[in-house]
């Protein structure tokens, strides 16, 4: 049987347009179907809004994509197999497993399935795009609403060139027959056309968002500003090493030249660095900047949240739960995110230079301030206390989590992260593959060594949170939180810019965007805003400086999986000839030899906790029940509150008064002690009480053997898997892929050297 192209043919069955809603669920109240309609709908305003709307909700990146990063969602700081191939997150993803091998034949071991599952998206924008355009619509409605449909298309049409370097560019609703195929536009073509794209997007929406502003109750729509910024991102990526191997300066010069011209356009949208001006205590400036909602001039291209509730609104339910899970056990979150011990280790420290120990980034300078692993909270980035949690720390917030059961000492902004933990077994003080501990304040076996904090809207920065803790209605209450994320923030476009800058040979501004960056965090001109004065004059230790500051600033936003795949720092590029694909020969040949920076590859990720030292753990097996302890527990091995050793007066005699006398509060307020003096007293405790233990992150082999990071380099451009190879058989596989239509062999197709779409075939 004839197989053919199938674009877009697969019908929807999308239930209701207003399921994106905004922040304030306004997009639409309307609740009809605005999928397969009569064109008759687009001549009013009302239907054809419902129908761009439907698009938005299919299309805007969302935080609950969970850990399998599907095809339709950006990754946005999960655990998905993205951030799992970074140093944020441990467990071997599918793409850096040194036991497995990602192929495109076999039902085994698969590629990424992104492709053909994105044209059902990509099919409903053109239908609603061509219903606008052949609508009763006046020119100005008309403007409005192609601006955003014309952006979220290219959005669809952005996530897979950057995955497969170059894919059809389908602007029609096709019919599923032969006559209906699109041949694959080389690189360079979908370059051009993305960047053009988001140019006529732009212009539509001038008189609406740049000369006027969505309202309240429209706001997270796309601006004139979103499709710049989205623009400047993809002419990064075009300059960066993934798809400019000879590292052509043009590109470099001509994306610094655009996004200097175009920012001011942005900054005229309303678009700026929130808290610029207002740093806050330790940080905090910084850590609001993620929880503003409606007018958050940080919020450049933003997902929205709502509140409703699966019984009431099923159709129109988009919840964000973040709050709830990184919230620890003991408060009735979701047990936690675990940071791993790279991600923590490699945070600069408080003069804002990297910590000396950390093998990476050698050319970024190294600071003369000594990092303590044992003690990781000392002296760091003011972003490392609103990123991490560790044990010690106030993590305020609002109602009462507790339960009769909960044993949790602590109600709204009382609450202290205690997490440190304690072992029945001395064999397993110092077994880094073992997990049988039990942490305090009843986190017992639902325990992390550190928790991942960013975005928290904790009572800390926020006076009155989205969320609230309930009890009645246990997570109901962090299912209220409508914070958005923001897939592009304004730090990005100045970090975009100070990139290009820095590409073109304009150091100095590249360095002084770079302070702006630095100055919301907290830092100032006294030290030069923690950066070191050869910034100006190097150009490979100025692009590292900025790589390393979007990996802080960035971090769990789903960001450095994309920079590490552009800038080859995988392995720097030099598999690339070996895998069949154009060599990269411009920045000597190896990126991660330009940049001083240490190859993914080779190197692992492990976790730690913070453990009792050995004379207050436990060893007659007493302290992992759970509690409550049973009437017939004897006094000597029970704690009326807790079976936390260091609580009980024959072991540490501390009581849950003088334990929290220790703990850090970060806003300053409780304890009225600055920072500094906060952690020195902190640090009195870990010395006499606990020391850092590694566990194990990444897998080990059968035989206990660590194993470490692995990268194909035909892993930086994705091929087409089997199945889309077989429903799409005349687009040519991906060099370096195991090819479908020829025995497995490997494809000969690459997207930076092809030719123009339909003047060759294969």
């Amino acid at each position: 049987m004839k197989r053919i192209f199938n674009i877009g043919a697969i019908c929807l069955t999308m239930a209701v347009a207003a399921t994106m809603s905004s922040c304030s669920d306004e997009f639409i109240q309307d609740k009809k179907n605005y999928s397969n309609v009569s064109s008759e709908i687009y001549n009013y305003y009302s239907g054809a809004n419902g129908r761009l709307n439907e698009c938005y909700r299919i299309t805007l990146p969302n935080i609950q994509a969970g850990a399998s990063q599907m095809w339709q969602y950006n990754s946005l700081g999960m655990a998905d197999n993205h951030s799992q191939s970074t140093e944020e997150y441990r467990n071997f993803s599918t793409f850096v497993d040194p036991q497995v091998t990602l192929n495109t034949v076999t039902g085994t071991s698969g590629a990424p399935g992104y492709f053909g599952s994105s044209w059902s998206r990509i099919r409903e924008i053109n239908e609603t795009i061509e219903g606008i355009q052949g609508s009763t619509l006046s020119d100005s409605e008309k403007d409005e609403l192609l601006g955003q449909a014309f952006f979220l298309r290219t959005w669809c049409y952005y996530l897979l060139f950057r995955y497969y370097g170059s894919i059809p560019l389908v602007t029609e609703v096709q019919n599923p027959v032969p006559e209906s195929f699109t041949p694959r536009s080389n690189a360079q073509e979908c370059y051009d056309f993305l960047c053009s794209e988001l140019d006529k997007s732009a212009e539509m929406l001038k008189k609406r968002t740049v000369e006027s502003s969505w309202s309240a109750n429209d706001w997270g729509r796309v601006t004139t500003g979103t499709c710049l910024a989205l623009k400047h991102r993809i002419m990064i990526l075009w300059a960066s090493p993934l798809f400019n191997r000879d590292n052509d300066q043009s590109r470099w010069t001509n994306a610094y030249n655009t996004i200097k011209q175009e920012i001011g356009t942005i900054n005229a949208c309303g678009y700026g660095l929130a808290n610029e001006n207002a740093p806050g205590v330790n940080g905090s400036g910084w850590a609001k900047m993620f929880l503003g909602i409606v007018n958050n001039p940080e919020a450049v291209f933003v997902s929205c949240y709502n509140k409703n509730t699966p019984d009431l609104t099923p159709d129109y339910q988009r919840n964000n739960l973040w709050e709830q899970q990184i919230r620890p056990a003991n408060t009735l979150g979701n047990n936690g995110k675990t940071p791993t011990d790279m991600i923590v280790d490699l945070f600069p420290m408080k003069d804002g230079k990297r910590p000396a120990t950390y093998d990476s980034y050698t050319k970024v300078e190294a600071s003369a301030i000594a990092y303590d692993a044992e003690h990781p909270f000392m002296n760091r980035d003011p972003r490392f206390y609103r990123t991490f949690a560790f044990p010690g720390e106030y993590w305020r917030f609002t109602g009462d989590p507790n339960t009769s059961t909960s044993a949790n000492p602590y109600t709204g902004d009382k609450y202290i992260l205690w997490n440190y933990v304690w072992y029945n077994d001395p064999a397993n003080f110092d077994n880094v593959m073992s997990s049988d501990h039990f942490g305090a304040d009843n986190l017992l076996t639902s325990v992390h060594g550190m928790y991942i904090r960013k975005f928290s809207d904790d009572l800390d920065v926020n006076a009155t949170p989205n969320y609230n803790f309930n009890t009645a209605g246990k997570n109901v209450g962090f299912r209220e939180c409508m914070t958005s994320t923001m897939e592009i923030r304004y730090a990005e476009v100045l970090l975009n810019l100070a990139e290009a800058a820095c590409g073109a040979n304009q150091m100095g501004e590249a360095v002084d965007l770079l302070k702006r960056i630095r100055a919301r965090a907290g830092y100032t001109a006294d030290n030069n805003y923690g950066l070191p004065a050869n910034l100006t004059g190097d150009q490979a230790a100025c692009m590292a400086a900025i790589l390393y500051e979007r990996q802080i600033e960035f971090a769990y936003e789903g960001k450095r999986f994309e920079d590490m795949r552009r800038w080859l720092l995988f392995d720097g590029g030099v598999g690339l000839a070996g895998a069949g694909a154009k060599a990269l020969t411009g920045w000597g040949g190896n990126t991660c030899t330009y940049l001083g920076f240490k190859p993914f590859v080779g190197q692992r990720r492990d976790e730690f906790v913070f453990r009792l030292q050995n004379k207050y753990n436990y060893t007659d097996g007493q302290s992992g029940r759970t509690w409550p302890f049973t009437a017939g527990d004897n006094t000597e091995k029970k704690d009326e509150t807790n079976p936390d050793p260091i609580l009980k007066s024959n072991m540490g005699g501390l009581t849950r008064a003088t334990r929290d006398a220790y703990a850090v509060d970060l806003s300053e307020t409780i304890v009225n002690k600055p920072l500094d003096e906060q952690l020195e007293n902190l640090k009195t405790f870990y010395d006499t009480y606990l020391v850092r233990k590694k566990i194990k992150g990444d897998a080990y082999d059968s035989n206990n053997t660590p194993l470490t990071m692995s990268w194909n380099a035909r892993y930086y451009f994705w091929g087409f898997t089997q199945g889309e190879q077989i429903n799409n058989p005349n687009l040519p596989q991906v060099v370096g892929w195991e090819d479908y239509y020829k025995s497995g062999s490997n494809g000969t197709y690459d997207p930076l050297t092809a030719e123009p779409a339909g003047t060759t075939t294969e």
